[in-house]
């Protein structure tokens, strides 16, 4: 019978790559927690129609990418593509702007797209996403991206570059959006097939375009600094200057659009040169009208997405960092001291240390290895002669040193195998 394998574009998270997505978990959850951002946790299936009117449906995410059915209820239901429309649906629905006009809101998840897979894109992905919502204060925009940049400088990323635009709003971006679709309105023929398409969908999203040829006709497009309102104007110059004050370094690109509809205002990317090429590794933005679009009363809002496996490929390896090995391998050599071993392995983990052992029986040399394979710090030894005279070997695995540890009954064990761990791992720090 032929084994099942995974969905094309699906891919499993192993024991042995868990460590390095908990640890990326862990620090994002500090750093935020630290910045007054809370945790939402939003379904992965929502009605279609959100998606639709959140997004846009000339993006090509709506277009061509979702995963879409009919349900039973004969209500199109669509795999979540990204978050942020849920979770502004979330705080539509919940009426959290009663009880918190200024939130701010992370979420941790998968999202789904079915693109064509490829080396490090994936129909199901996973995206770090955070939300300020509720003020237009480009001290907000600034306090956003300042977080988002610490957060990773403390994953391991250097080399940071951050480039910025203003893309207007809903009074400015129309005449923008005009002279674009002017400009190149002679150059349909030289254009790609989906640029071609973005002309009477979404002409903007040429910026995008990452074919030459569109590249040479842009490279003498109208630019959006030049179409901005006073407003918009202020704020952009407020946003840059908050930035210079946090001590941020930045670029300002005038052909930066980012790919959704919703967005208004500042937009950003991060890109950093730590694999020796460039490499985009998160982006994000103002939305102001997409809580009212969705809704909701006309609250302002700015946030970043980050793809959690791109992440990833750009951290530095650190096993040590990313996995936690255990403590202490007991080596039990004979029935009662597997059955004294047994209940000692596990009063140790109770108290939080990371312990294991093995019930198979096998000779010292063989759960030696074993300790060894597992990356344990310390080995104690116990066989029938170490039970009688109440006295085991504990086994630095890496200096290879021993010491005795009373073991006349579980309790002291664990009292002296406490003691003993923790003042080497003090010393060793």
């Amino acid at each position: 019978m032929a084994k099942i394998t995974s969905v094309r574009g699906f891919k499993d998270i192993l024991p042995e790559e868990a460590g390095k997505w908990q640890y990326v978990e862990r620090i994002a959850r500090e750093i935020f927690s630290d910045f007054g951002v809370q945790e939402i946790r939003i379904p992965i299936l929502e009605k279609t129609v959100l998606f639709k009117r959140g997004i846009g449906e000339a993006t090509d995410i709506v277009e061509k990418e979702m995963y879409t059915f009919l349900d039973r209820g004969n209500e199109y239901l669509t795999l979540r593509p990204e978050a942020t429309a849920s979770v502004i649906r979330a705080y539509i629905e919940h009426n959290i702007y009663e009880t918190a006009p200024s939130a701010k809101l992370f979420t941790i998840g998968p999202m789904f797209r079915r693109e064509r897979p490829q080396k490090g894109r994936f129909r199901q992905f996973h995206q770090i996403n955070v939300e300020f919502i509720g003020q237009e204060d480009p001290r907000v925009d600034a306090e956003l991206i300042f977080m988002l940049i610490h957060f990773l400088k403390a994953v391991g990323l250097g080399n940071l570059n951050l480039e910025i635009n203003s893309l207007g709003c809903a009074e400015c971006r129309p005449r923008f959006r005009k002279e674009v679709t002017d400009f190149l309105m002679g150059s349909e023929d030289s254009l790609c097939p989906d640029c071609k398409r973005r002309l009477t969908t979404n002409p903007l999203r040429v910026f995008d375009c990452k074919v030459e040829s569109c590249k040479d006709i842009l490279s003498g497009a109208p630019l959006i600094l030049d179409f901005l309102c006073t407003e918009c104007h202020k704020h952009f110059d407020d946003v840059k200057g908050f930035l210079k004050s946090l001590g941020i370094t930045f670029d300002v690109n005038t052909k930066m659009v980012r790919g959704l509809d919703y967005y208004t205002r500042t937009a950003f990317e991060i890109t950093t040169e730590s694999l020796g090429a460039q490499n985009a590794v998160t982006g994000g933005g103002r939305y102001d009208g997409l809580v009212k679009l969705l809704g909701g009363p006309d609250i302002p809002g700015v946030g970043f997405a980050i793809g959690f496996e791109r992440l990833l490929s750009m951290i530095p390896e650190k096993d040590e960092v990313f996995q936690e090995h255990p403590h202490i391998f007991i080596a039990a050599l004979g029935d009662k001291a597997q059955e004294f071993s047994f209940l000692l392995c596990n009063s140790l983990r109770k108290t939080g240390i990371r312990a294991e052992m093995d019930f198979s029986g096998k000779n010292l040399k063989s759960q030696m290895k074993r300790s060894d394979k597992l990356n344990c710090n310390y080995t104690l030894i116990i066989g029938e002669r170490e039970l009688e005279e109440k006295t085991a070997q504990l086994r630095n695995m890496e200096t290879k040193s021993q010491e005795s540890v009373t073991i006349d009954s579980t309790d002291s064990a664990v009292d002296a195998l406490q003691g003993l761990i923790y003042k080497n791992e003090e010393e060793g720090a």
